[in-house]
């Protein structure tokens, strides 16, 4: 049995998709970021309407 060099997905059924590289699983990264972003963006929106209210 003889495999290519490039591995594809097996698991893809159209032909299209079975030629396109197995997807990368997202190792897991630090998601402080997305926390930091929300309280940001919470804190700038606060004091947008709370400014055009008083």
């Amino acid at each position: 049995m003889t495999r290519r060099l490039v591995l594809t997905n097996e698991a893809a059924r159209h032909p299209l998709r079975r030629s396109l590289p197995p997807p990368v699983v997202a190792a897991a990264k630090n998601d402080d970021q997305d926390v930091k972003l929300f309280f940001l963006s919470f804190a700038a929106f606060f004091t947008c309407f709370y400014s055009f209210i008083f």
